[in-house]
């Protein structure tokens, strides 16, 4: 390995010790003298808003202080706790990808489960009848399709009609870096695409509902008694690694530094490597004539019909890219989905359906099929990433990225 890319590992593994510096400082120094805090560690900023009180927590896998687990540390505490509301992939993190989830009991604690994901991504009025305050933690990604920040969504609307406060418990946002994409076309909203953002907006879970509640996205006529308790000792230019993966899909630092560019493929013919160890971090089909490398997707937990399953894929390999050079370039990066696009055999069927919901609407799928390069693609997106910058500046709550 060069001494380069050694230093820019190393710069990886540091960066969750990077540390605190109020949000309204401008630039950062290069060496801060206080940990990183996510929000869920900051416990003093929110135990007493929720003493006396019956709490709903939001929560998967990640939500943890520490080793523990949110709601075990604060059921340890004394924190009346009397449901649990679970986003997809579930309240452990191991459902698949668009599972269905069902409503259960959690094993340690005997606390409900109530799935967040399928048929019901709002909970009902009934559900919150015996509820006095909803918590939210989730680790997100920054990514607009990614289904946590549609789930935060319906969560404050409910919490809104009931009349209920919600404490969002900040995380870092992976690709905080960097703005980029296509704005959503708002005419093509679904649970993958439910905002006018772009497809990496480049906000935290706590800034991202400060947006929601501000921008009036909650519908008209709704208010909300909204606290977000933020990190400290993080700002957007920091490279952080969750400490658990974030789905079962995103094993680590590089899969999800890669995910805003490869999750586009989920709407072509194209696997990203789900079924394989290295999901999100290669490319390929069977029969692809851009690139050498080979995988074969099996069944395996998380991935239990992964396409193409026990089917020789060829494309390429992007693991090295996505630990090592992502931050080097901090953009979306189209080249990929250009280059599979143009090897195609049949590129009427590349794209699926889906494809349109992913990119929050058909103009990029269409200006591929034009033959437009990367350059004339990005530039398309600059008006509307400008003026989504000047909102987004309003809600942010650490020093700026790049």
């Amino acid at each position: 390995m060069s001494d380069h890319l050694t230093f820019l590992l190393l710069l990886w593994t540091l960066g969750a010790c990077c540390e605190r510096v109020p949000a309204q400082v401008e630039p950062l120094p290069p060496t801060r003298t206080e940990a990183l805090r996510v929000g869920a560690e900051r416990t003093a900023e929110y135990l007493p808003l929720l003493k006396d009180r019956r709490v709903a927590v939001v929560t998967n896998a990640t939500g943890r202080i520490g080793e523990r687990h949110l709601v075990d540390s604060l059921l340890a505490v004394g924190v009346r706790i009397v449901k649990v509301f679970a986003p997809e992939h579930g309240f452990r993190g191991d459902a698949d990808a668009g599972e269905h989830v069902q409503d259960d009991r959690d094993a340690r604690t005997g606390l409900p489960l109530i799935s967040l994901y399928g048929a019901h991504k709002r909970p009902g009025p009934k559900q919150l009848r015996d509820v006095d305050l909803i918590l939210f933690d989730i680790q997100d990604v920054g990514v607009r399709f990614y289904t946590y920040i549609g789930t935060l969504h319906h969560v404050m609307v409910a919490a809104a009609d009931a009349g209920l406060p919600v404490v969002v418990l900040d995380r870092p946002d992976p690709n905080g870096f960097y703005v980029d994409g296509p704005v959503l076309d708002t005419a093509y909203r679904s649970f993958v695409g439910m905002h006018p953002v772009p497809l990496v907006h480049g906000m935290t879970v706590g800034e991202f509902a400060r947006m929601i509640l501000g921008e009036g996205w909650l519908g008209i006529g709704r208010t909300l008694d909204l606290t977000v308790v933020p990190c400290t000792g993080y700002d957007h230019r920091m490279a952080y690694a969750p400490r658990v993966r974030p789905s079962p899909n995103l094993p680590n630092p590089s899969a999800i530094l890669l995910y805003p560019a490869l999750g586009l493929f989920e709407g072509t013919i194209v696997s990203v490597g789900r079924g394989t160890d290295m999901p999100f971090q290669c490319i390929g089909h069977p029969g692809c004539t851009m690139g050498s490398f080979r995988f074969t997707p099996r069944s395996m937990s998380g991935a239990k019909e992964p396409p193409y399953k026990d089917r020789e894929c060829t494309g390429l390999d992007l693991r090295e890219y996505g630990t090592f050079y992502s931050r080097l370039e901090p953009r979306l990066h189209l080249s990929w989905l250009i280059g599979m696009y143009q090897a195609a055999p049949d590129k009427d069927a590349f794209f699926t359906p889906f494809f349109d919901r992913l990119a929050g609407g058909p103009d990029l799928r269409a200006r591929i099929r034009r033959g437009e390069s990367e350059q004339q693609i990005r530039d398309s997106w600059g008006p509307a990433l400008e003026a989504f910058r000047a909102v987004r500046a309003r809600y942010l709550l650490y020093p700026e990225g790049r």
